[in-house]
């Protein structure tokens, strides 16, 4: 089996939650966009204060950007053996510039896996999230529930509700990520490398399809 894989989805899918449970198991990291943006901003580096400008201003990281910091975050000594991408690429300008990358480095990607999920799942799923207003862990109060009722695990500061976690707000962006990833989805598709779970199940069906898929288990 591979070592090297994408995972993608909308946002409720579960693809998160499936990718740490790889990263375990295979003993390679997952990889989202997210928290290498966080530590590059973190850590004050040149590229993590170019990203910090868009993020601090809701604004969305350029794909020049993202697609620098992706490689760079895989030239580290963890990503040797292999790697999961959380969430990335999310477009083929994105998927083109990792491939000229992995091209390189002559490890390409092994398979991509598309979590596909019904809006009505995503929606019920969604009004259980609560992220941390400080350091924006995600929780779910029914599958990852925080030890502390209101607080984060990690940072102790106080868990909301996001403000676009609305049913009107999940549609749409469910319906822009569809149209975003499809063309994306049709080009893994070609090449042979994607397969689609049913995120809609439960967590643990969902967890079989996966390392069926990632692990060669049943």
């Amino acid at each position: 089996m591979g070592t090297r894989f994408v995972f993608l989805g909308p946002p409720g899918a579960g693809k998160g939650t499936q990718a740490a449970l790889i990263s375990q198991a295979l003993g390679v990291p997952a990889i989202a966009t997210g928290g290498i943006f966080r530590d590059a901003i973190a850590r004050g580096t040149q590229i993590g204060k170019q990203i910090g400008q868009f993020v601090n201003s809701g604004m969305l990281v350029p794909d020049k950007l993202t697609n620098a910091i992706v490689a760079e975050r895989l030239k580290q000594k963890d990503c040797k053996k292999g790697f999961i991408l959380d969430g990335y690429p999310r477009s083929l300008t994105q998927a083109k510039a990792l491939d000229t990358y992995l091209l390189k480095v002559r490890s390409p990607i092994d398979r991509v896996l598309y979590f596909k999920v019904e809006a009505p799942v995503v929606i019920e799923r969604m009004g259980k999230r609560r992220v941390c207003s400080q350091c924006a862990a995600t929780y779910n109060l029914v599958s990852q529930s925080p030890k502390t009722e209101g607080l984060c695990d990690k940072c102790g500061g106080a868990l909301v509700t996001r403000s676009d976690d609305t049913p009107e707000a999940i549609r749409k962006r469910l319906t822009v990520y569809e149209q975003t990833t499809k063309p994306l989805l049709d080009d893994y598709g070609k090449k042979n490398i994607l397969d689609v779970v049913n995120a809609s199940a439960s967590v643990e069906a969902v967890a079989r399809q996966v390392q069926g898929l990632c692990l060669g288990t049943s």
